[in-house]
């Protein structure tokens, strides 16, 4: 075997099927021709001696020695991204990347506001957002993908580091018009009676109203629903009817007066928690971990309950 293999391009490639599960989707990602991404993997399985995936009819799974390549490859990684952050470090953090994942909630308000904040200070960090589902981000995080994972969770995970946390009760969102709007707390059963706007049913966010509307009887039908937090709180901001969020995630809305969000004493409603994910035992780079840092001190100042190294 030639061990500068394992150096090369062909691992690479072997890591982004390894993450699609298809060739097809992985030459999508790395801009290549299908094609490429085959020969390649083909040169590595050559060079190794032994297949690395179980080709099946809609995709490809990695084998017991592709699961050891891929645990090399990004231990590997990982190396050069620690070592890169020291010497940065050493540059005094003047140049760096950081790979955020979050779910869609936090990618339209709070991370972009988080990082054009932390740039004005380290303006030569450079960041990649990526938007995935809230079971997908401590994946993205242990498969080395993502740095960072900004998500809410329900319980914990293995090889995933929470770097902070704070509770994110689910708040019923309303136009600033709305009758309810001036309630100090409210309960599921007393929004049955408006239009709801809901997220779709797959959504963990969906699954928790649902449940709490089961184990209380009730009967919900949204006039509205969409896969975007987004859509959602724009729709109830409009007059539309009543939406669910965590504060967190429109918190520059509340501040601007677009919509007001009011706490719900529903139990279901109030088990969710804000985390900040890294990957159990790694180094992280400089720049990564001065983010966090950034974050925790945002949170700080607005009064947040958070826990650290939770």
């Amino acid at each position: 075997m030639n061990p500068q293999i394992l150096q090369e391009m062909a691992v690479r490639y072997f890591l982004e099927v390894a993450r699609c599960g298809s060739v097809s989707v992985a030459a999508e990602r790395l801009d290549v021709a299908p094609s490429a991404v085959s020969r390649q993997i083909a040169r590595l399985e050559r060079e190794l001696g032994t297949l690395l995936f179980e080709r099946r009819a809609r995709g490809m799974a990695l084998n017991a020695a592709g699961e050891l390549l891929a645990a090399h490859a990004k231990r590997a990684q990982q190396d050069v991204d620690r070592v890169a952050g020291e010497i940065m470090g050493l540059r005094g953090l003047r140049q760096g990347l950081v790979r955020v994942v979050c779910t869609e909630g936090f990618a339209h308000d709070f991370v972009p506001s988080a990082i054009a904040a932390f740039r004005k200070q380290y303006a030569g960090i450079r960041f990649t957002l990526d938007i995935c589902s809230q079971r997908d981000a401590p994946l993205r995080v242990r498969d080395g993908a993502a740095d960072i994972g900004i998500t809410l969770s329900l319980t914990s995970h293995r090889d995933v580091r929470v770097e902070l946390r704070m509770p994110s009760p689910v708040r019923a969102v309303v136009a600033v018009d709305h009758p309810l709007a001036g309630h100090a707390e409210l309960s599921l059963s007393q929004l049955t009676a408006y239009p709801l706007a809901l997220p779709d049913p797959d959504s963990t966010l969906r699954q928790l109203i649902d449940i709490s509307c089961s184990r209380q009887q009730l009967q919900i039908e949204p006039v509205f629903s969409s896969r975007s937090v987004d859509a959602l709180v724009a729709f109830a901001g409009a007059g539309g009817g009543v939406t669910f969020c965590g504060e967190l995630a429109i918190r520059n809305r509340l501040r601007w007066g677009q919509v007001v969000a009011v706490p719900l004493r529903d139990r279901e409603m109030n088990e969710r928690h804000f985390e900040v994910q890294t990957l159990a035992g790694r180094v992280l780079p400089e720049a990564a971990k001065a983010f966090i840092a950034s974050l925790r001190d945002s949170l700080q100042r607005s009064g947040a309950s958070w826990d650290s190294g939770a």
